[in-house]
């Protein structure tokens, strides 16, 4: 068995767990190759729109000679075509994400949520890809449709490792480059300010930005007994967090996120938490792609 076989297997029960789930588009569209989402370009598929008055120049085919009959009147019969949504998966890899160091736990629910999202929008017709900030070794895989695709993004992510503490922004503007629908899974422990500033000019271009906050639950709740902690991207920074200094971590770091979540969610982006053991990968990912004003269920 290869390398790649091993990394694919462990995310079978993953994948198999996402198939089935759909990723509708949050707002129409604004594409021309046909897909499974809304278009904003009006078209002649079977999917009935609204009827308006003929106008010169207007393509007789799409008169509707019945209702002309009834009336006595031209009228366009309008329908919505269906487009793709090329999708790209930002993952940060930086040294904040190895945490905790001995489990990994945010790299690897970040992973898996990198990997089960791409499965499903590939699951639904369009093309994915993934970039990697940070880590080992950076990695861009542009949007494609092909069906090996998802093993490209399984084998990238197995051969990564957090590491760094390179800015996430630059990189979330080359991955937005000629797609519709941009996928953040960070801590944000890094560019926050940034990240903001670039989700928030491609929400105003029409993208859709999702933006996932993953949490270790030691980072809400830190442990009574660590008397000391340091930052993993800059280790010479060490604090100790006992007594009242730990009190007033708590309570700045849940303020942080609810500023976090306050700002990109004003901004249009659709931000979400993923606290690591609260939720397993599949049922973080049906919340995610659930239509807006819906949950998700089990």
């Amino acid at each position: 068995m290869t390398d790649s076989d091993n990394s694919y297997n462990e995310y079978a029960a993953l994948l198999d767990a996402v198939r089935g789930i759909r990723w509708p588009a949050r707002s129409i569209v604004r594409g021309g190759i046909p897909g499974v989402h809304t278009s904003r370009l009006w078209g002649s598929s079977a999917e009935f729109s609204e009827y308006r008055p003929y106008r010169q120049g207007d393509d007789l085919k799409r008169i509707d000679w019945k209702l002309f009959a009834r009336s006595d009147r031209a009228y366009i019969r309008l329908s919505n075509d269906r487009s793709i949504l090329p999708t790209m998966i930002v993952l940060d890899a930086t040294a904040s994400m190895a945490f905790p160091v001995a489990t990994l736990g945010k790299w690897r629910l970040a992973a898996q949520l990198g990997v089960g999202l791409a499965a499903v929008a590939r699951s639904g017709g369009d093309p994915v890809g993934l970039a990697i900030a940070g880590g080992s070794s950076s990695e861009l895989i542009a949007p494609r449709m092909r069906q090996t695709v998802i093993h490209e993004i399984i084998r990238a992510i197995a051969a990564t490792r957090p590491a760094g503490n390179s800015a996430l922004a630059p990189s979330i503007s080359i991955a937005a480059q000629s797609v519709g629908r941009l996928v953040i899974v960070t801590d944000f422990l890094g560019d926050a300010p940034e990240i903001l500033t670039v989700a928030s000019r491609l929400v105003a271009a029409g993208r859709e930005v999702q933006a996932v906050h993953v949490i270790a639950p030691e980072e809400i709740d830190p442990p009574r007994d660590a008397a000391m902690v340091s930052d993993p991207e800059a280790p010479a920074v060490r604090r100790a967090l006992i007594g009242e200094t730990r009190d007033g971590y708590i309570a700045a770091y849940g303020s942080w996120r609810d500023g976090l979540a306050h700002e990109f969610s004003d901004a249009g982006v659709n931000y979400s938490t993923a606290v690591v053991g609260d939720e397993t990968a599949d049922h973080i990912i049906r919340r995610l792609t659930a239509p807006r004003g819906m949950s998700a269920t089990a």
